[in-house]
């Protein structure tokens, strides 16, 4: 029963790491060159230099630093985030106003690849 019990704990310790909810497109016919991911940019809205979609990414319980690790994988320029979804309290009304206001619980992640010409 022991041996029952510390194996269920590893495997939920292995389970909290993983990323769940997890939706990727990618529109190039294309495949480009991996970048370093610190060579790519993190943004919060969208660049005013002329840019392509290159993917969107969508995944819950995921980082910022993941999110950027992938855009690198596809050889972005950029990243655009998007927080999505995240905590609510039942007892305040306003969504802008309650002490969750800034919690996400995933985000939506669009590569770019800034335009040469």
């Amino acid at each position: 029963m022991r041996q029952f019990i510390v194996f269920i704990s590893v495997i939920c310790l292995f389970l909290t790491g993983c990323v769940i909810g997890e939706a990727n497109r990618y529109y190039l016919k294309e495949k480009l060159s991996v970048k370093d991911i610190k060579e790519v940019e993190v943004l919060r809205e969208a660049p005013p230099r002329p840019y392509i979609i290159i993917a969107d990414f969508q995944a819950s319980q995921i980082t910022v630093k993941q999110m950027r690790k992938r855009a690198a994988e596809i050889g972005a320029d950029a990243v655009i985030i998007i927080p999505v979804g995240g905590w609510y309290s039942r007892s305040e009304v306003w969504a802008g106003d309650d002490k969750y206001s800034n919690s996400y619980t995933g985000l939506i992640g669009t590569a770019i690849k800034y335009k040469t010409e």
